[in-house]
């Protein structure tokens, strides 16, 4: 005889996703679990956690990848049509902000790696340039962060002028500069030393020094002031 999965319906109440969450947490939740809760339901011939089971071994059982699947990527699963692709990408999205927002929160900047680790959430795995500005009080401790500039593959536009009015606005003491390089290449171009020097000369005239530029990749970084080239 041909088997058939058994429906969540018919589980144990433990062993139920949403109902082993109320009951014992959701920290004992398996990731397949968590996603079977979002998914909500499965197929005739597949359970919504043996869905999601399917999906997370497609990109070997990696959360990181997991998220960057778009939403077509993700309705070519069978048994994910739009409502739920849009649900797992803004729920992957809501992750990627609160893991930013964590490393930012009155971060005090003791080394370009602090940097690394609050930019790295937000700008690391884009597929095009952003440029981000970190503004710091006296204690160098994170105050704000702005993005200035969204470009393309290869290089974004930034405006002086903005840079300075958001550090004046804010009372910053120095700015840190970041953007990303979406192809990997740890390499400041002609262009990023350029602008870098622009603005440092913009920040001595308002006694808001540029600490540091440093470029991000999605496992790497460059830093401008530990390699001499501030």
């Amino acid at each position: 005889m041909e088997q058939t999965p058994f429906p969540i319906k018919y589980w144990a109440e433990d062993d139920k996703p949403r109902e082993k969450l109320m009951i014992k947490g959701k920290q004992v939740l398996s990731d397949a679990e968590l996603l079977a809760i979002l998914i909500g339901s499965g197929s005739r011939n597949e359970s919504a956690v043996e869905l999601s089971k399917r999906i997370l071994s497609s990109v070997n059982n990696n959360l990181n990848a997991l998220g960057k699947l778009s939403v077509k990527q993700l309705m070519t699963f069978k048994g994910i049509g739009e409502a739920k692709a849009v649900t797992i990408a803004a729920a992957a999205e809501l992750g990627l902000r609160r893991r930013a927002e964590d490393r930012t929160e009155l971060s005090k900047i003791i080394s370009s790696k602090a940097v690394f680790e609050i930019m790295q959430p937000v700008i690391g795995e884009l597929p095009h340039e952003e440029f981000w500005v970190l503004y710091l009080n006296n204690s160098n401790k994170v105050i704000y962060r702005s993005q200035i500039s969204k470009g393309g593959i290869t290089g974004t536009l930034v405006d002086v002028r903005i840079v300075f009015k958001i550090a004046l606005e804010h009372n910053a003491t120095s700015v840190i500069l970041t953007h990303n390089h979406p192809s990997g290449k740890l390499e400041a171009s002609s262009a990023d030393k350029q602008i870098t020097q622009k603005l440092k000369h913009a920040g001595q005239q308002l006694d808001i020094p540029i600490l540091d530029h440093v470029i991000i990749t999605e496992n790497n970084y460059l830093s401008f002031a530990d390699d001499g080239i501030l």
